[in-house]
């Protein structure tokens, strides 16, 4: 018989600037998550409503295009999927009060401060 293939955590990247969303994403890659990404968090919850249960990390910039920001995002993210590691980024203070064990992460922001977060996702969040 063969090898089942082992889990391959997964992130969903939420950021309507198109290059800082391709890097992230490519920096998540790299520590061997696959990656959906979406422009807005209305596709976000989409995306969540589909394959919530699967994802391992959710990270969201805070201003995005549409209704809904990153802060809401976030909220619906663990309320509905308590199991994963929540990143809410942005450039600019928080406003609203993030939900619990939502981790805030002020851009810019190392690389490698994305990378640490997304082995303590992978770890944390093992199916």
């Amino acid at each position: 018989m063969g090898q089942s293939k082992p889990f391959k955590p997964m992130a969903l990247v939420v950021e309507d600037d198109e290059t800082q969303r391709d890097v992230i994403a490519m920096l998540l890659e790299e520590c061997e998550m696959g990656v959906i990404q979406c422009d807005s968090a209305e596709a976000a919850l989409q995306v969540l409503d589909r394959v919530g249960p699967w994802l391992t990390m959710l990270y969201t910039d805070v201003s995005l295009a549409g209704e809904v920001d990153g802060v809401e995002l976030a909220r619906v993210a663990r309320q509905e999927h308590p199991q994963i590691h929540v990143i809410v980024a942005s450039g600019y203070p928080l406003k609203n009060e993030l939900p619990e064990q939502t981790l805030f992460m002020r851009k810019p922001f190392l690389p490698l401060d994305l990378l640490r977060e997304a082995e303590r996702a992978r770890t944390d969040g093992a199916h």
